[in-house]
């Protein structure tokens, strides 16, 4: 029969064959999945030996009663903080929920006991007394580390709460449907609303613009579980900003389900306007402000891309000013900018809105005609582009007269690839002006030498 030693000494004899018990347990909890063997035991061995020299302790009857109900015995009130309490506070900011912590404490018990009992089948009234004592312990222990626990609970919320409010960004939660469910003051600042006109909406209730996109972003951080971002513009009736990014981020419950949703917009207007202004200048002519040569050959590949999708021709217009050296070298080139610029302005005239005009450097201009169905409508517009030209221009109180050199390419015809396609449109324009001038001159693949056809 073995030989029965007072709980105590046994929690000390076989504390490791019990924490081993009660790791296998703590590995089931989610926010110890990933834990290594220090961060699951944690304070268990503190707690343990903490709860033997308890054991050995005298405790008058109100001490016990005390303990049974949770209550920290008067003597220990002023003493630093019990292991309990150092567990419930690293376990809550570990993100264990009060289930889980509560769980622990309860396989810790489940341990002890099951060992404890197998050791000593045939109980005797002083180790009864020695396992209500420990029950009492435990009592007490889960009461300290979920007082803890609760304290860095509420003190997370006031602190969280101080966020939410002072934050100048725009916060709000999302319900499973997309209703705002809570909104701090920044959000009701740049919708312009109380809160209370703004909580039980949606975007698309609100009458966003922007809604639908956000929705389908909303609903894919729900589903996937997932961090999404996205960006919009729009003038609140506030008029604080015009371009947002926004960032979705899912809230899930202690089961990893999707709870809520919450949204973190913040305006980013002023560093917008700014890359926008640093691409306009890197993609358009300085002085015109057409597309330059970079932004020119981007949208001739893409619309290179779209005429196979469509099966319609694609026409480039290559235009040289005829006797704009002269303008330059008798009036100066203030006089010459002043001429480029109406030329630019005249170009916009003939052509539709979705057409692209471009200056890729000097006197040379091109126009970019998608749909090209006819050449006779083609041709049309090339001879309204030269009789448009070829009217007085009034720069420096003094009229100046030029004119213009058409070369027209078509693609696929006459060239496979946006480079080949603008060489065929430059080669027609030089033939253009080697005949004279101030005509157009389409491009011609018939024989082998490419000889454009006036």
């Amino acid at each position: 029969m073995p030989i029965a030693i007072p709980l105590a000494d046994y929690i000390r004899a076989e504390i490791e064959p019990i924490l081993q018990d009660w790791e296998a347990f703590a590995k089931t909890l989610f926010h110890a999945r990933h834990m290594g063997k220090a961060g699951l035991r944690d304070h268990a061995r503190e707690m343990l030996l903490a709860i033997a020299a308890d054991l050995n302790s005298y405790q008058s009857e109100s001490e016990r009663l005390a303990k049974s109900r949770g209550e920290e015995p008067e003597t220990n009130r002023n003493d630093d903080e019990t292991w309990a309490e150092v567990h419930g506070e690293d376990r809550q900011t570990s993100g264990f929920s009060v289930i889980d912590t509560v769980s622990e404490f309860r396989a810790l018990r489940a341990s002890v006991v099951s060992h404890w009992t197998r050791s000593h089948p045939n109980i005797t009234s002083q180790q009864l007394e020695e396992l209500s004592r420990f029950h009492e312990a435990i009592d007490q222990a889960v009461a300290e580390s979920l007082e803890q626990y609760a304290t860095g609970k509420e003190m997370e919320t006031r602190l969280f709460g101080a966020i939410l409010v002072a934050s100048p960004d725009p916060i709000y939660v999302l319900d499973l449907e997309g209703k705002i469910i809570y909104a701090n003051r920044a959000t009701a600042d740049l919708f312009a609303m109380d809160i209370g006109s703004i909580t039980g909406k949606s975007t698309l209730d609100l009458g966003f613009p922007f809604a639908p996109e956000f929705n389908r972003k909303f609903e894919r951080a729900m589903a996937d579980q997932s961090i999404y971002r996205g960006k919009f513009a729009h003038a609140f009736a506030s008029g604080r900003g015009e371009r947002f990014e926004y960032l979705l981020a899912p809230v899930l419950d202690e089961d990893q389900i999707t709870e809520a949703t919450v949204c973190i917009s913040r305006d980013i207007t002023e560093q917008a306007l700014a890359e926008e202004a640093v691409w306009h200048t890197a993609h358009h002519d300085f002085l015109t402000g057409l597309p330059n040569r970079r932004l020119f050959l981007d949208r001739l590949e893409q619309e290179i891309k779209h005429s196979n999708r469509s099966e319609l021709p694609l026409a480039l217009l290559f235009l040289d000013l005829d006797g704009f050296k002269d303008v330059n070298d008798s009036l100066g080139h203030e006089a010459g900018d002043r001429v480029l610029c109406e030329v630019a302005e005249r170009l916009a005239g003939f052509v539709r809105a979705d057409d692209t005009i471009a200056r890729l450097g000097g006197d040379e201009f091109t126009v970019l005609l998608s749909a090209a169905r006819q050449r006779t409508d083609i041709e049309q517009i090339a001879q309204t582009i030269i009789d448009g030209l070829e009217k007085p221009f009034q720069s420096a109180q003094k009229t100046v007269g030029i004119s213009a050199s058409i070369g027209i390419a078509f693609y696929p015809q006459d060239a496979p690839t946006p480079t080949a396609l603008l060489q065929a449109a430059d080669h027609a324009m030089y033939v253009a002006k080697a005949l004279g001038s101030n005509r157009m001159c389409f491009y011609s693949s018939v024989d082998e030498f490419k000889r454009p056809v006036v």
